[in-house]
Protein backbone atom coordinates (compact mmCIF):
# COMPACT_ATOMS: atom_id res chain seq x y z
CA UNK A 1 0.00 0.00 0.00
CA UNK A 2 2.82 2.38 -0.75
CA UNK A 3 1.80 5.88 -1.68
CA UNK A 4 2.15 7.00 -5.27
CA UNK A 5 1.41 10.54 -4.20
CA UNK A 6 4.17 13.10 -4.00
CA UNK A 7 5.35 13.50 -0.42
CA UNK A 8 6.58 16.92 0.56
CA UNK A 9 10.32 17.03 1.10
CA UNK A 10 11.68 18.96 4.07
CA UNK A 11 12.80 22.44 3.06
CA UNK A 12 16.48 23.16 2.63
CA UNK A 13 18.02 24.57 5.79
CA UNK A 14 20.91 26.20 3.99
CA UNK A 15 21.29 29.83 4.97
CA UNK A 16 18.98 29.53 7.99
CA UNK A 17 20.02 30.73 11.40
CA UNK A 18 20.83 28.18 14.11
CA UNK A 19 17.62 29.14 15.92
CA UNK A 20 15.42 28.50 12.87
CA UNK A 21 17.08 25.13 12.19
CA UNK A 22 16.65 24.11 15.81
CA UNK A 23 13.00 25.19 15.77
CA UNK A 24 12.26 22.97 12.80
CA UNK A 25 14.11 20.06 14.42
CA UNK A 26 11.66 20.24 17.34
CA UNK A 27 8.62 20.99 15.16
CA UNK A 28 6.60 18.06 16.54
CA UNK A 29 6.46 19.12 20.21
CA UNK A 30 6.30 22.81 19.30
CA UNK A 31 3.27 22.32 17.06
CA UNK A 32 1.54 20.02 19.55
CA UNK A 33 1.96 22.43 22.45
CA UNK A 34 0.92 25.46 20.40
CA UNK A 35 -2.16 23.79 18.90
CA UNK A 36 -3.14 22.25 22.24
CA UNK A 37 -3.06 25.80 23.62
CA UNK A 38 -5.30 26.93 20.76
CA UNK A 39 -7.75 24.10 21.55
CA UNK A 40 -7.85 24.92 25.27
CA UNK A 41 -8.26 28.65 24.61
CA UNK A 42 -11.07 27.94 22.15
CA UNK A 43 -12.89 25.78 24.70
CA UNK A 44 -12.49 28.44 27.40
CA UNK A 45 -13.81 31.28 25.26
CA UNK A 46 -16.72 29.15 24.08
CA UNK A 47 -17.68 28.47 27.70
CA UNK A 48 -17.71 32.20 28.42
CA UNK A 49 -20.02 33.12 25.54
CA UNK A 50 -22.20 29.97 25.58
CA UNK A 51 -24.97 31.59 27.71
CA UNK A 52 -25.36 34.36 25.09
CA UNK A 53 -26.25 32.72 21.72
CA UNK A 54 -26.08 36.04 19.87
CA UNK A 55 -22.38 36.10 20.77
CA UNK A 56 -21.69 32.37 20.58
CA UNK A 57 -22.28 32.18 16.82
CA UNK A 58 -19.95 34.98 15.63
CA UNK A 59 -17.34 34.32 18.34
CA UNK A 60 -17.23 30.62 17.48
CA UNK A 61 -16.90 31.36 13.77
CA UNK A 62 -14.17 33.90 14.51
CA UNK A 63 -12.28 31.39 16.65
CA UNK A 64 -12.41 28.85 13.82
CA UNK A 65 -10.93 31.36 11.35
CA UNK A 66 -8.29 32.43 13.88
CA UNK A 67 -7.28 28.79 14.53
CA UNK A 68 -6.84 28.17 10.79
CA UNK A 69 -4.70 31.31 10.46
CA UNK A 70 -2.62 30.25 13.46
CA UNK A 71 -2.03 26.79 11.98
CA UNK A 72 -0.91 28.22 8.64
CA UNK A 73 1.42 30.62 10.40
CA UNK A 74 2.92 27.86 12.56
CA UNK A 75 3.49 25.66 9.51
CA UNK A 76 5.44 28.45 7.82
CA UNK A 77 7.43 29.59 10.85
CA UNK A 78 8.08 26.29 12.64
CA UNK A 79 8.13 23.82 9.72
CA UNK A 80 9.42 26.32 7.14
CA UNK A 81 6.75 25.17 4.68
CA UNK A 82 5.97 27.82 2.02
CA UNK A 83 2.57 26.20 1.36
CA UNK A 84 0.12 24.18 3.46
CA UNK A 85 -1.32 21.52 1.09
CA UNK A 86 -3.74 20.11 3.67
CA UNK A 87 -5.53 23.49 3.72
CA UNK A 88 -5.51 24.22 -0.01
CA UNK A 89 -8.37 26.46 -1.13
CA UNK A 90 -9.04 24.30 -4.19
CA UNK A 91 -11.94 21.99 -3.41
CA UNK A 92 -12.47 23.49 0.03
CA UNK A 93 -16.17 24.23 -0.42
CA UNK A 94 -17.07 20.85 -1.91
CA UNK A 95 -15.17 18.91 0.76
CA UNK A 96 -16.69 20.92 3.59
CA UNK A 97 -20.15 20.34 2.11
CA UNK A 98 -19.60 16.60 1.68
CA UNK A 99 -18.24 16.32 5.21
CA UNK A 100 -21.17 18.27 6.60
CA UNK A 101 -23.74 16.12 4.79
CA UNK A 102 -21.98 12.92 5.85
CA UNK A 103 -21.60 13.93 9.51
CA UNK A 104 -25.17 15.15 9.93
CA UNK A 105 -26.54 12.14 8.07
CA UNK A 106 -24.59 9.64 10.18
CA UNK A 107 -25.68 11.13 13.49
CA UNK A 108 -29.29 11.36 12.34
CA UNK A 109 -29.16 7.66 11.41
CA UNK A 110 -27.71 6.89 14.86
CA UNK A 111 -30.54 8.73 16.62
CA UNK A 112 -33.14 7.06 14.38
CA UNK A 113 -31.76 3.63 15.27
CA UNK A 114 -31.84 4.45 18.98
CA UNK A 115 -35.48 5.51 18.56
CA UNK A 116 -36.37 2.32 16.67
CA UNK A 117 -34.98 0.20 19.53
CA UNK A 118 -36.92 2.18 22.14
CA UNK A 119 -34.19 4.48 23.46
CA UNK A 120 -36.14 7.76 23.19
CA UNK A 121 -37.86 8.59 26.47
CA UNK A 122 -39.17 11.97 25.39
CA UNK A 123 -38.72 14.82 22.92
CA UNK A 124 -39.69 18.49 23.08
CA UNK A 125 -38.83 21.75 21.36
CA UNK A 126 -35.66 23.38 22.58
CA UNK A 127 -34.01 26.71 21.83
CA UNK A 128 -33.48 28.27 18.40
CA UNK A 129 -30.89 30.56 19.98
CA UNK A 130 -29.05 27.53 21.31
CA UNK A 131 -29.22 26.01 17.84
CA UNK A 132 -27.52 29.06 16.30
CA UNK A 133 -24.99 29.43 19.10
CA UNK A 134 -24.13 25.76 18.85
CA UNK A 135 -23.18 26.19 15.19
CA UNK A 136 -20.46 28.69 16.07
CA UNK A 137 -19.19 26.73 19.04
CA UNK A 138 -19.03 23.42 17.19
CA UNK A 139 -17.30 25.03 14.21
CA UNK A 140 -14.48 26.28 16.43
CA UNK A 141 -14.22 22.97 18.32
CA UNK A 142 -14.09 20.93 15.10
CA UNK A 143 -11.43 23.15 13.54
CA UNK A 144 -9.22 23.27 16.64
CA UNK A 145 -9.36 19.52 17.25
CA UNK A 146 -8.78 18.56 13.61
CA UNK A 147 -5.80 20.90 13.33
CA UNK A 148 -4.23 19.33 16.43
CA UNK A 149 -5.04 15.64 15.96
CA UNK A 150 -5.06 15.24 12.17
CA UNK A 151 -3.15 18.30 10.98
CA UNK A 152 -0.19 18.00 13.34
CA UNK A 153 -0.24 14.76 15.36
CA UNK A 154 -1.31 12.33 12.63
CA UNK A 155 0.47 14.07 9.75
CA UNK A 156 3.90 14.27 11.37
CA UNK A 157 3.66 10.82 12.97
CA UNK A 158 2.74 9.36 9.59
CA UNK A 159 5.97 10.69 8.10
CA UNK A 160 7.92 8.68 10.67
CA UNK A 161 5.90 5.51 11.27
CA UNK A 162 3.46 5.23 8.38
CA UNK A 163 -0.32 5.59 8.12
CA UNK A 164 -1.43 2.56 10.14
CA UNK A 165 0.52 3.24 13.33
CA UNK A 166 -0.18 6.97 13.11
CA UNK A 167 -3.91 6.27 12.78
CA UNK A 168 -3.96 3.96 15.81
CA UNK A 169 -1.93 6.27 18.07
CA UNK A 170 -3.65 9.52 17.07
CA UNK A 171 -7.15 8.07 17.47
CA UNK A 172 -6.37 6.63 20.90
CA UNK A 173 -4.97 9.97 22.05
CA UNK A 174 -8.05 11.70 20.65
CA UNK A 175 -10.24 9.43 22.74
CA UNK A 176 -8.04 9.86 25.82
CA UNK A 177 -8.60 13.63 25.85
CA UNK A 178 -12.29 12.97 26.54
CA UNK A 179 -11.44 11.22 29.83
CA UNK A 180 -11.31 14.64 31.54
CA UNK A 181 -15.05 15.15 31.02
CA UNK A 182 -17.33 14.91 34.04
CA UNK A 183 -19.14 11.66 33.18
CA UNK A 184 -16.26 10.16 31.22
CA UNK A 185 -15.70 6.41 31.19
CA UNK A 186 -12.92 4.32 29.74
CA UNK A 187 -15.40 2.72 27.32
CA UNK A 188 -16.74 6.14 26.31
CA UNK A 189 -13.24 7.42 25.51
CA UNK A 190 -12.47 4.26 23.54
CA UNK A 191 -15.76 4.58 21.66
CA UNK A 192 -14.92 8.19 20.72
CA UNK A 193 -11.55 6.99 19.44
CA UNK A 194 -13.08 4.17 17.38
CA UNK A 195 -15.84 6.33 15.93
CA UNK A 196 -14.92 10.00 15.56
CA UNK A 197 -11.15 9.61 15.77
CA UNK A 198 -10.79 6.77 13.28
CA UNK A 199 -13.39 8.14 10.88
CA UNK A 200 -11.92 11.64 10.63
CA UNK A 201 -8.40 10.22 10.30
CA UNK A 202 -9.65 8.03 7.45
CA UNK A 203 -11.22 11.11 5.83
CA UNK A 204 -7.85 12.89 6.00
CA UNK A 205 -5.95 9.91 4.56
CA UNK A 206 -8.43 9.52 1.69
CA UNK A 207 -8.29 13.19 0.66
CA UNK A 208 -4.95 14.43 2.08
CA UNK A 209 -6.94 17.50 3.11
CA UNK A 210 -8.32 18.72 6.42
CA UNK A 211 -11.51 20.15 4.93
CA UNK A 212 -13.44 16.86 4.73
CA UNK A 213 -12.64 15.83 8.35
CA UNK A 214 -13.42 19.35 9.58
CA UNK A 215 -16.84 19.30 7.89
CA UNK A 216 -17.51 15.77 9.15
CA UNK A 217 -16.46 16.59 12.72
CA UNK A 218 -18.47 19.82 12.79
CA UNK A 219 -21.66 18.30 11.44
CA UNK A 220 -21.54 15.27 13.75
CA UNK A 221 -21.12 17.49 16.83
CA UNK A 222 -23.60 20.13 15.68
CA UNK A 223 -26.33 17.61 14.84
CA UNK A 224 -25.62 15.96 18.19
CA UNK A 225 -25.85 19.09 20.33
CA UNK A 226 -27.42 21.79 18.15
CA UNK A 227 -30.21 19.74 16.61
CA UNK A 228 -31.06 16.86 18.97
CA UNK A 229 -29.81 18.47 22.19
CA UNK A 230 -28.57 15.22 23.74
CA UNK A 231 -25.69 14.72 26.16
CA UNK A 232 -22.34 15.09 24.46
CA UNK A 233 -19.12 13.25 25.33
CA UNK A 234 -19.64 12.89 29.05
CA UNK A 235 -20.59 16.51 29.84
CA UNK A 236 -22.59 17.13 32.98
CA UNK A 237 -25.40 19.17 31.38
CA UNK A 238 -27.34 18.58 28.14
CA UNK A 239 -26.79 21.27 25.48
CA UNK A 240 -29.49 23.70 24.37
CA UNK A 241 -30.40 22.47 20.90
CA UNK A 242 -33.32 22.87 18.54
CA UNK A 243 -34.82 19.78 20.18
CA UNK A 244 -34.53 18.30 23.65
CA UNK A 245 -34.30 14.54 23.26
CA UNK A 246 -34.16 12.47 26.45
CA UNK A 247 -32.69 9.00 26.12
CA UNK A 248 -33.41 6.06 28.39
CA UNK A 249 -32.38 2.43 28.26
CA UNK A 250 -29.30 0.22 28.45
CA UNK A 251 -25.94 1.90 27.96
CA UNK A 252 -25.19 -0.32 24.99
CA UNK A 253 -28.14 1.34 23.24
CA UNK A 254 -28.04 4.95 24.48
CA UNK A 255 -24.43 5.36 25.63
CA UNK A 256 -25.53 6.03 29.21
CA UNK A 257 -24.26 9.15 30.97
CA UNK A 258 -21.52 9.60 28.36
CA UNK A 259 -24.05 10.13 25.58
CA UNK A 260 -24.94 8.31 22.34
CA UNK A 261 -21.33 8.38 21.09
CA UNK A 262 -20.67 5.54 23.56
CA UNK A 263 -23.52 3.46 22.12
CA UNK A 264 -22.64 0.25 20.30
CA UNK A 265 -24.84 1.54 17.49
CA UNK A 266 -22.45 4.49 17.05
CA UNK A 267 -19.63 2.02 16.32
CA UNK A 268 -21.74 0.31 13.65
CA UNK A 269 -22.85 3.60 12.08
CA UNK A 270 -19.28 4.94 11.84
CA UNK A 271 -17.66 1.67 10.79
CA UNK A 272 -19.03 1.65 7.24
CA UNK A 273 -17.81 5.12 6.14
CA UNK A 274 -14.46 4.52 7.84
CA UNK A 275 -13.94 1.32 5.83
CA UNK A 276 -15.08 3.01 2.60
CA UNK A 277 -12.67 5.91 3.12
CA UNK A 278 -9.73 3.64 3.92
CA UNK A 279 -10.44 1.43 0.90
CA UNK A 280 -10.53 4.53 -1.28
CA UNK A 281 -7.23 5.64 0.21
CA UNK A 282 -5.69 2.23 -0.51
CA UNK A 283 -6.93 2.25 -4.12
CA UNK A 284 -5.46 5.70 -4.75
CA UNK A 285 -2.13 4.91 -3.09
CA UNK A 286 -2.60 7.33 -0.20
CA UNK A 287 -1.83 4.89 2.61
CA UNK A 288 1.84 5.32 3.39
CA UNK A 289 4.16 2.63 4.64
CA UNK A 290 6.60 3.10 7.47
CA UNK A 291 9.81 4.55 5.98
CA UNK A 292 12.69 2.11 5.87
CA UNK A 293 15.81 3.04 7.78
CA UNK A 294 19.01 3.10 5.81
CA UNK A 295 21.29 0.19 6.66
CA UNK A 296 24.69 1.01 8.10
CA UNK A 297 27.65 -0.29 6.08
CA UNK A 298 29.24 -3.47 7.43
Amino acid sequence: MASTEHQENPPSQAGLSTGRRRLRTFRFPVLLVALFGVMVATAGINQLVAPVPVLALPVGAGLAVAALACYRRLCRIVELRPTVPELEKAGRGSQLLRGTLLGSGLFTVLMALIAVFGGWQGVSWGSFGGFLGGAGMMASVAVAEELLFRGALFRIMEERVGSVIALVVSTLLFGATHLVNVNATLWGALAIALTGGAMTAAAYIATRSLWLPIGLHFAWNFTHAGVFGVMISGSDMPPHGLLNVTLSGPSALTGGAFGPEASLLALLVCLAPTIVLLRRAARTGRIRRRPRRAKLPA
